[in-house]
C-alpha cells in the first residue's frame, strides 16, 4: 500500500516513513504545498497524511483541490492546529480522520489500517476467496489452510490485485505501486515481472487457482 506523507517537519516525516515501512507501506513525501499538489496530480495513493501548515499554502486548500478532482484516496489530517473549526472543516471537505500532534506512530498506523480496510475491503479483517484466505492484521496468507510465505512486496501486490479484482492493471501502474515515484527511473519492467512470477508460483504450488491472468501487451488482471 502506498502512502503520501505531506509534512514539512523533516524529522517527523522521516519517523513516520520509517515506522510505516516496517508496517509494509511504501511512503513518498512532500514538504511544500506545491510539491504535494504535483504528487497528487502525478500519482495515485492509498492514503494521504496531510499537514495543514505548509510552506506555500494551507493543507485545507490541498484537500479542497483533491476533493474537486474526485480523488478516492483516504486522507488523514495530521496537524498541530487542534481547533474544532479546522477539524470540522477538514472532515466536511472530505478528510476521513484527524490526528492532532503529537501522536503515537502506532495510533497513526491503526488509523491508516482502519481507513484502508473500510475503503478497499468492506471493513473486514480477513479476506476469503474460495481456497484463499488473507489475514490483514497478521499479514498472513493461506491456501486450503496451508500458510504461504510471501515477501512484503508479494503480499502488497496480492492485496493490490484483490482490491482491483476483474480490472486490467497496466505494467506501468504496477511499477508505480511497487516502487513509487522512482518507477520512471527504471529502463524496463523486469522487476515487476519477477515479483508477479514469484507470487503466482507460490500461490499455485500451494494449491491455489490461477486467478492472476497475464494479458500480453496490456498488463494483468485478478480474474474472479
Amino acid at each position: 500500500m502506498k502512502i503520501l506523507v505531506v509534512e514539512d517537519e523533516k524529522e517527523l516525516a522521516e519517523s513516520i516513513g520509517l515506522y510505516l515501512s516496517e508496517e509494509n507501506y511504501l511512503c513518498e513525501f512532500a514538504s511544500t504545498f506545491n510539491e504535494a499538489v504535483e504528487k497528487i496530480d502525478s500519482y495515485d495513493y492509498d492514503c494521504i497524511l496531510l499537514d495543514l501548515m505548509l510552506p506555500g499554502g494551507n493543507g485545507i486548500k490541498i484537500l479542497e483541490y483533491w476533493k474537486n478532482d474526485n480523488k478516492q484516496e483516504g486522507v488523514i489530517i495530521i496537524s498541530a492546529k487542534n481547533s474544532l473549526e479546522d477539524k470540522i472543516k477538514g472532515l466536511q471537505i472530505g478528510a476521513d480522520d484527524y490526528l492532532a500532534k503529537p501522536f503515537h506512530l502506532s495510533e497513526l498506523a491503526a488509523r491508516i489500517y482502519s481507513i484502508l480496510r473500510r475503503k478497499q475491503f468492506g471493513n473486514v479483517n480477513t479476506i476469503q476467496q474460495n481456497e484463499l484466505s488473507i489475514d490483514l492484521l497478521a499479514k498472513t496468507v493461506t491456501v486450503n489452510d496451508r500458510e504461504v510465505l510471501l515477501t512484503k512486496k508479494e503480499f502488497d501486490l496480492l492485496l493490490y490485485f484483490i482490491s482491483n479484482k476483474n480490472k486490467v492493471i497496466s505494467k506501468s501502474a504496477l511499477a508505480e505501486h511497487i516502487s513509487g515515484d522512482v518507477a520512471d527511473m527504471f529502463d524496463n519492467y523486469d522487476f515487476v515481472y519477477a515479483h508477479i512470477k514469484n507470487l503466482k508460483k507460490k500461490l499455485t504450488e500451494a494449491g491455489g487457482a490461477n486467478y492472476l491472468k497475464t494479458l500480453y501487451g496490456t498488463g494483468y488482471k485478478w480474474d474472479v
